[in-house]
């Protein structure tokens, strides 16, 4: 038999012999084709069939398994067994029981991984606040659907949403659940694709209908007063911090800490923590405590064990005699998960296509959908209307001689012909002609004949105010309104998660006694890693290990105690310690800076400086040719802010920066290849972090600032050549002698 010829596309064709001792060919795929053919379609199947929520707020999984159990009248009705569901969840969702399974417990309430659980558990569904407790069999454990999965299915057998056949073509399932309430801000839901993720929180329910409310009234609204913060079920305590939510509410990207909430019981001297963070769990604080009490760095605990039983979560920490209970606490919310940040990534799929969107954003996309869902019903219940007005108005014509239609029918010989009689006898039409031939004989009377016919009227008057609705959007909204604010009446609930307004002042900050003091070399690579080495291990083995394309970007020289400012490309300044980094070795890559500060997603760092005092000045050398100069006192702050929005200006991008505790000459060169040096005594100092700056060097277009240096950190030699008598000026070409190239020479 003759072998296939493989397509001409540039491929290889190799004969592998097996191990049967047979040829197989083996065509070689060119990479191009293998992701255009194999890996596109698996990543547009992930992002828009699998791990994106929808503006219902639901995943596929999520809805085939919730529609399924309304299908099982599981909504009102008794429980039954979870493997009843799983099994029944297949004929919709075919990725297998465990999958199944998993997904009705994150809707559980036993697991408690949602505000408004939306699966009515019995039996041991686990905790989301632990790692290690598992769930029970789905044999074992029983549903049912929870009272507010009514909001969820409202008239969605009234054309309010789009059906499509399942994978075998045999049932329907909807393409989206038609919600009442914006289910997408209040159910937390988080996925990962192939190149993008989305993780979103979940918010009070009361706050969301008034937020959804006040947006339909008045689009753009500020929604911070009235959608105060996230809202976690496992409660603990939100740090508020306004510009943080803004940045959230406005582009969906961003991030907010959550503290535990903790008793002291003097009598016993123990602490009791009873909420901890929602991205954390009971087993990760207590391995990150244990990490510390070996490390030596907590002395003040005696014992720590989980106590947590069927009343809820608890931790209780055994204290030492003498121990300061505010102070040990100020510790851990420093060091372990007790104080987590949670981070927000709205990516939500619309019309098919993925977007991060803020909440405003959501909101109009979701009152858009849901105006168009009502606006589906409204017409929905007119046609009807109109089929059965339509009816009745045959029913009117019989009404005028009753006993003509008695005698056609009497006098019809064949079954067949007695619609097409009546048509001709009254000039009606089939439908009604069909509608006249089924009323029973019992009811061929005058009284029934005359209730059904004074219908009429009203009939017409309900079609024409159905008819309004539907082309009249303002009247949808207030459909809409109403129904929200019934939602908030049934189902609201308190606020899970506290809001401290105050946190920076009620957190005892660490004293220096607590930081050893001791000199460190700090250093920085160009992609973000850092390190801390001290000068005894630096001087064993000084040879600094990198990332392949990665390298040397800044280092500094300091001590233990030193602060270490952060500056991303997304203007904003992140501040740590250096003694919250262990020390290390010149032989390791480091710790990975945008992971360890929690930087938003995308976010990179492009300048960093180590300061003990806030002394000196920063000079932002911006792309534009500008520069700024700034006190690095601006960037110290009263309490422990992890996180300082607007660093610097985002007029231009930061092409370089520099920290100077005294004035002196700097050089600054452009893509062009010219190059000034100007005197920092020209350039005022700004009061304002975010100051544009003035103009230093006036540039071509296309062209920009390539970098800046302290002039004794550059090879120039001739000075004066590219001293700057005033300023802005345009700079000097540089000479091959001040580039510091070394000219070849023909022996």
């Amino acid at each position: 038999m003759a072998k296939k010829k493989a397509p001409d596309s540039g491929a290889k064709k190799v004969n592998n012999p097996n191990v049967m001792g047979l040829h197989a060919e083996v065509v070689e795929q060119p990479i191009t084709q293998t992701l255009e053919v194999n890996y596109m379609p698996y990543a547009m199947s992930v992002i828009v069939s699998r791990a994106i929520p929808e503006i219902d707020g639901f995943k596929p999984s999520h809805r085939k398994l919730l529609y399924t159990m309304y299908q099982m009248k599981l909504l009102g009705g008794s429980r039954t067994k979870s493997a009843n569901v799983v099994g029944q969840t297949m004929k919709l969702n075919p990725h297998g029981d465990a999958a199944i399974y998993d997904t009705m417990v994150r809707l559980s309430r036993g697991y408690g991984a949602l505000l408004h659980p939306l699966v009515d558990s019995k039996g041991n569904f686990g905790k989301v606040y632990s790692r290690d407790m598992a769930w029970a069999a789905s044999r074992y454990t029983e549903v049912r659907l929870d009272p507010i999965c009514a909001e969820l299915f409202r008239d969605i057998d009234q054309d309010t949403v789009d059906f499509v056949d399942n994978y075998d073509g045999k049932l329907q399932e909807p393409t989206l659940l038609p919600t009442t309430f914006p289910n997408v801000l209040v159910s937390a839901n988080q996925g990962i694709a192939v190149g993008m993720a989305s993780n979103l929180c979940g918010f009070n329910l009361a706050e969301v209908c008034d937020a959804a409310i006040a947006w339909m009234k008045k689009p753009g609204v500020d929604l911070l007063p009235i959608l105060k913060a996230p809202d976690f079920p496992t409660g603990g305590a939100l740090l508020y911090d306004e510009s943080a939510l803004r940045q959230i509410y406005e582009t969906g990207r961003g991030s907010v800490q959550v503290r535990a909430k903790w008793r002291y019981l003097k009598k016993e001297n123990l602490i009791e923590i009873v909420e901890i963070p929602y991205s954390t769990t009971v087993e990760a604080i207590m391995d990150k405590v244990a990490e510390l009490i070996k490390a030596g760095k907590i002395k003040e605990i005696a014992d720590m064990r989980d106590e947590t039983d069927l009343n809820g979560l608890k931790i209780t920490i055994d204290l030492k005699r003498g121990a300061d209970p505010d102070k040990l606490m100020a510790k851990l919310f420093r060091s372990t998960p007790l104080q987590d940040p949670y981070s927000c990534n709205f990516n939500i799929l619309i019309a098919g296509m993925p977007r991060v969107m803020g909440v405003g954003e959501i909101l109009t996309e979701w009152i858009a959908w849901r105006m168009e869902g009502v606006r589906r019903r409204t017409h929905y219940a007119m046609c009807k209307k109109q089929e059965k007005l339509h009816l009745l108005r045959g029913l009117r014509k019989i009404l005028l001689d009753i006993d003509r239609a008695i005698q056609i029918i009497r006098e019809t010989e064949e079954d067949a012909e007695v619609v097409p009689n009546l048509m001709i006898g009254f000039g009606i039409d089939q439908v009604q002609a069909e509608y006249v031939a089924d009323i029973k004989l019992r009811n061929i009377n005058r009284e029934y004949i005359l209730k059904r016919t004074q219908e009429t009227d009203a009939l017409a008057d309900e079609i024409a105010d159905l008819r309004d609705i539907v082309e009249k959007p303002e009247r949808i909204k207030k459909i809409i309104t109403a129904e929200l604010q019934a939602v908030k009446k049934k189902y609201a609930a308190p606020r899970k998660t506290e809001i401290l307004y105050e946190w920076g002042e009620q957190v005892a900050d660490e004293t220096e006694e607590d930081v050893p003091d001791y000199p460190v070399f700090a250093f920085l690579s160009r992609e973000g890693y850092f390190k801390k080495i001290t000068p005894q291990s630096l001087r064993m083995s000084a040879e600094q290990k990198y990332k392949e394309g990665d390298g040397p970007f800044l280092q500094w020289e300091g001590t233990n105690r030193d602060e270490l400012l952060v500056f991303t490309d997304k203007q904003q300044c992140y501040k740590t310690r250096l003694s919250e980094f262990a020390d290390t070795k010149a032989s390791v890559l480091g710790e990975y800076l945008p992971t360890r500060l929690g930087m938003d997603q995308g976010e990179t760092p492009v300048w960093a400086t180590v300061t003990g005092d806030y002394g000196g000045h920063v000079f932002f050398f911006f792309a534009n040719g500008k520069v700024a100069r700034v006190e690095l006192a601006a960037y110290k702050t009263q309490t422990r802010r992890r996180r300082l929005t607007g660093a610097y200006s985002d007029k231009s991008p930061l092409a370089a920066a520099l920290l100077l505790h005294q004035d002196t000459e700097v050089a600054m060169a452009s893509t062009e290849g010219r190059c000034l040096l100007f005197h920092t005594a020209l350039l005022t100092p700004k009061a304002t972090r975010s100051t544009q700056g003035v103009a230093v060097m006036t540039l071509k277009p296309k062209h920009q600032v390539a970098w800046a240096k302290p002039v004794q950190e550059t090879p120039i030699v001739n000075h004066a050549r590219y001293r700057a008598k005033s300023l802005p000026v345009n700079g000097a070409l540089l000479r091959p002698e001040d580039k510091g190239e070394e000219q070849l020479t023909i022996l």
